[in-house]
């Protein structure tokens, strides 16, 4: 919310939240002050529900709705100034000036086994000489969200920038901040490319026999222990649903530049250098297949190749699939002819997915994926603070609209730039513009991607010039991160609705049947086009809640 926004014309009789169990949900309550006020704290106390059930105090989050001044917009759709985006939590009173909006973000998560109804309480707000009290409601739907989502997700995380800002040297500092990085991303149900970047594969490769046969394969000794320990905690317990593969040897790149292939010191037109990479795919594959965890796994190589990389991509892809049909090849590209039988997911920039196009590789049996980063910008559904923050939600109805499985990002701890920041690293609070790094960038340049491109968390607000002495807190979240989850969550009752439509929907009468298989149609007032969107939550809001509704009467069916 703007600073200096108006009061609503509309009053409500309560600050109201809907949600499902083992959903979170926030709303905001601004308050705006006649004068300045010193040593403002926030309070919620249990909410009592339906008989004696309660949502307790511990579920409740209220955290300080910041902002971060713009100089430079990204865009036509943003503009200069204070911005709102980070998301610190409420652990210490503050002051608030007077005359102006400070929004705070009250965020419930509704535990499972809690009753279906209506839950009440307060937000108490107090300070120096003023106290108020705000009515709090929460509709908890009848039904439950799964611990694992849908909607895949696959999204960077640069532990460097956590471990450089938080001022990180020591392992057991690393490991106690990663595990707090974790768990908000399983929080947001966003899956990391790597949850166990201090827990590699270790390899120990055989020698190469002076009489190589054509076609033998040489299988090294892989110890998975650690490995496996991080991603069992990773995908049974913090539930993310997919992870990027490593494979040694593969090479990679992007459109700017490429790595040739090369395993253990071997070129890739030697022979040992295929019996060692067909030995370490096969091996890896099996693993994955025994831990069943072959679904969750995808191999990200090379990205948004140029024409002139594509028989180098098709080469690498091929070699892939032949070693290990099983595992998934991803790629960041739209469809194009000289690609096909190369990947078999296929993770297009939202601007350029293809729906024919699309239709024809599903047919064979190929998925999508969609991502945005730096581009698209305005009028498409973006990530940049400086556009409406509800873009992100909604890109995710648009993703449920084109039966695309999955969103991707490429990072989300994208703090600095080497090259705008060469001599120190960026403050993203004072600074949230993602600036240009690598790609042969002179150190200097400041070149823009867009306000937050990259940036999803910020470091604690004590890290935010790169702390001098450890600071072992976890991330802090932003509006936009809150957006992702929701929009996921959304998708999700869609999925469920649809699963309950395939079971029970032949108990209901024509009619009602036909009315609730419309509620999986995503309407326009939501999005009719990739550029054609609302910015208004309450339109989504609405939509939810019809959606909401159809689950719980067909939840009912088979009770």
């Amino acid at each position: 919310m703007a600073r200096e926004r108006g009061l609503p014309d509309t009053r409500g009789g309560a600050l109201t939240i809907r949600a499902a169990r083992n959903e979170a949900e926030a709303a905001q309550l601004v308050l705006r002050p006649e004068r300045d006020l010193q040593d403002v704290r926030l309070e919620v106390r249990d909410l009592k529900g339906p008989g004696r059930a309660k949502i307790k105090a511990d579920a409740i989050d209220v955290l300080r709705v910041a902002y971060v001044p713009v100089t430079t917009p990204t865009d036509p759709t943003g503009a200069k100034g204070l911005w709102p985006d980070p998301l610190p939590p409420l652990r210490e009173s503050v002051d608030v000036q007077g005359g102006v909006n400070q929004p705070f973000w009250v965020r419930v998560t509704v535990p499972t086994g809690v009753p279906a109804g209506v839950y009440r309480g307060e937000v108490r707000v107090r300070a120096e000489d003023y106290k108020a009290t705000v009515p709090i409601e929460v509709e908890v739907y009848d039904f439950d969200l799964p611990d694992k989502m849908t909607c895949q997700t696959a999204f960077g995380f640069s532990t460097g920038n956590v471990w450089k800002y938080h001022g990180l040297t020591d392992e057991t500092d690393k490991r106690a901040v990663l595990e707090r990085y974790l768990d908000n991303f399983a929080a947001h149900h966003i899956s990391p490319y790597d949850p166990a970047p201090l827990d590699p594969v270790r390899i120990d490769w055989p020698d190469v026999p002076a009489d190589l046969k054509p076609g033998q394969v040489l299988k090294p000794n892989i110890d998975w222990t650690a490995w496996d320990r991080a991603m069992t905690r990773a995908l049974d317990e913090r539930h993310f649903n997919s992870f990027r593969l490593a494979i040694p040897g593969m090479g990679g790149g992007t459109f700017h530049s490429r790595r040739e292939p090369k395993l253990n010191g071997y070129g890739e037109d030697t022979a040992a250098y295929g019996a060692l990479f067909r030995g370490y795919v096969q091996e890896a594959q099996e693993h994955l297949r025994e831990r069943g965890w072959l679904d969750e796994a995808f191999v990200y190589w090379f990205d948004e190749p140029n024409p002139r990389d594509y028989d180098f991509v098709m080469n690498g892809f091929g070699k892939l699939a032949e070693a290990g049909p099983d595992i998934t090849r991803m790629l960041t590209e739209q469809v194009e002819a000289q690609l096909i039988g190369g990947p078999n997911l296929w993770c297009p920039i939202s601007s350029n997915y293809q729906e024919e196009e699309a239709a024809q590789r599903r047919a064979g049996g190929e998925r999508f994926w969609w991502y945005v980063c730096t581009v698209p910008k305005a009028p498409y559904a973006t990530l940049f603070i400086d556009h409406p923050a509800t873009e992100l939600r909604v890109w995710l109805w648009q993703t449920w609209q084109r039966e695309i499985d999955g969103i991707l990002v490429w990072q989300s701890t994208y703090w600095t730039s080497g090259a705008a920041y060469p001599d120190q690293a960026q403050n993203p609070y004072e600074d949230p513009m993602g600036w240009v790094s690598g790609y042969s960038t002179d150190a200097g340049t400041r070149r823009p991607w867009g306000n937050g491109d990259g940036r999803f968390l910020y470091p604690p607000e004590a890290a935010a010039h790169v702390a001098t002495e450890p600071v072992l807190d976890g991330p802090v979240d932003s509006i936009r991160w809150e957006m992702l989850r929701d929009g996921i969550e959304d998708y999700e009752y869609l999925a469920i609705l649809r699963e309950l439509l395939a079971q029970h929907g032949g108990q209901l009468d024509a009619q009602r049947q036909l009315q609730l298989n419309e509620l999986l149609d995503v309407p326009a007032e939501i999005t009719s086009s990739m550029t054609n969107f609302t910015v208004d939550p309450a339109v989504v809001e609405a939509q939810r809640h019809r959606v909401a509704a159809a689950v719980v009467e067909l939840s009912q069916m088979r009770r």
